[in-house]
């Protein structure tokens, strides 16, 4: 099922996925696509692909925040960056849903069962935080106490 929705997911997006590319490129430069070695199912690791959001390179002299552009922030907000993940679900790196993948330097600090539940499945472009947590800012925001 993943791989026939990713597939038609491509498609309809392929001209969406094109106009964000040349705008990413326009506004960012080289290279369109952030790449990043993640741990999927059973621990092994594969290269997430994502449309570029931040400035380049990373100097260790800002923060994420700070090297996160304007279009950055739209891209991110729209979910648009994710959409290169397709190409990790057809690749069968992924599924649609599932948890997400993290960095392996934190995924390295969650307790063993916990990290290993989580490697037993294929990580998801979603999952249910994800998708509850949207407006997570917005959320602890109204907070007294976030």
């Amino acid at each position: 099922m993943d791989i026939a929705a990713s597939a038609a997911g491509l498609v309809v997006t392929a001209p969406l996925q094109l106009a964000v590319a040349v705008i990413v490129r326009q506004v960012h430069g080289s290279p369109v696509l952030f790449r990043q070695q993640r741990p999927g199912k059973d621990g092994e690791i594969f290269e997430l692909l994502k449309f570029r959001s931040m400035k380049n390179p990373e100097t260790g002299q800002e923060t994420d925040e700070e090297r996160l552009t304007q279009l950055g922030r739209f891209l991110r907000s729209t979910s648009l960056d994710e959409l290169p993940s397709l190409w990790n679900v057809l690749k069968g790196d992924m599924s649609l849903v599932g948890p997400r993948p993290e960095v392996p330097r934190y995924m390295a600090l969650y307790p063993e069962d916990a990290r290993q539940r989580i490697l037993s499945l294929r990580p998801g472009i979603t999952d249910r935080a994800a998708i509850e947590f949207r407006d997570e800012e917005r959320l602890l925001a109204a907070s007294a106490d976030p």
